[in-house]
């Protein structure tokens, strides 16, 4: 049995155009050669594709379930061609980016939508580490590109740029102690603080670290159920308090020591050693032109 790409085409153009004539029109051939190659397909599957009774071909049952698999076979054919061609352009075929939490996810969904469209065949590997682990996994290689919040030292081999301001929220649980009103900053320090955890010691595990008793947690999404329950307070991005399926059970106590939220700069970093591909490159611009709004008051 020998069925051909060409027969195929053919086959799909008779099915989605109506009759062969229309099919040679869409494939630029004459009707007679399309006509031929489907004739030639029912040949080799010894299977009836088309009803030619009435004056343009009819799908039979068999035809219509085995076009949903001619569309399969062409379409990987065509994303053959597409990663060749990726080679050609020595676009990148796998990236591994390393964004942290705070990065809303919005405009991260939004950027990474484009850049589907825009490298369909570039494998991409998305990664949610915390804090100093982002920087890590870029320095040893393990990802392209990193988006965390600012270290104040970084390794000389990390290049950086800042991409904007995420405020953080000091939320509690409408039970804790410090939802009954405002509140000073000495109340902190005598409350358990849930602080999200990296899996490497470094200083800025401990930047933003308030109370005495901290417990460390990997996920602000797991934070705010564990504030919930009223187990601590914790300083939470605005845009993950909002979307949280339990924000209705958490408070934002007011601030006699501060009127503003803590603000923290995320940067998106890349290691200045090793070469970036189209894709990674693409990426770092876009990474740069989608400025985070917030501000530091």
């Amino acid at each position: 049995m020998t069925v051909t790409l060409d027969q195929l085409q053919a086959f799909v153009a008779t099915a989605e155009s109506g009759s062969f004539s229309a099919a040679g029109r869409v494939l630029r051939k004459a009707q007679s050669a399309i006509s031929t190659q489907v004739s030639n397909l029912e040949d080799d599957l010894g299977i009836e594709l088309f009803s030619r009774q009435g004056r343009n071909p009819v799908l039979t049952p068999a035809g219509e379930r085995l076009l949903a698999e001619a569309r399969v076979v062409l379409d990987r054919r065509e994303h053959l061609i597409g990663v060749a061609a990726s080679f050609t352009a020595h676009v990148e075929h796998r990236l591994v980016v390393a964004v942290d939490e705070l990065y809303p996810e919005k405009p991260l969904a939004a950027l990474f939508a484009d850049f589907a469209a825009h490298f369909p065949h570039v494998e991409l590997e998305l990664l949610f580490p915390m804090m100093e682990d982002v920087s890590r996994l870029v320095l040893d290689g393990k990802a392209d590109i990193g988006v965390m919040w600012r270290q104040e030292i970084l390794p000389a081999e990390i290049g950086f740029h800042t991409l904007g301001w995420v405020p953080l929220q000091l939320v509690c649980g409408k039970n804790h102690p410090l939802a009954n009103g405002a509140i000073d900053f000495e109340e902190l320090k005598r409350h358990r603080q849930l602080m999200v955890a990296v899996r490497s010691e470094g200083p800025e595990k401990q930047r933003l670290r308030t109370a005495a008793e901290v417990w460390w947690v990997e996920s602000h999404w797991v934070i705010l159920q564990l504030v919930r329950q009223g187990i601590g307070w914790a300083l939470v991005p605005d845009h993950i308090i909002e979307n949280s399926p339990v924000r209705e059970d958490l408070v934002i106590p007011p601030l006699r020591f501060d009127g503003a939220d803590w603000p923290v700069a995320l940067e998106m970093v890349w290691h200045k050693q090793r070469p970036s591909g189209p894709a990674a490159r693409w990426l770092r611009e876009r990474f740069a032109a989608m400025r985070i709004s917030g501000l530091p008051g």
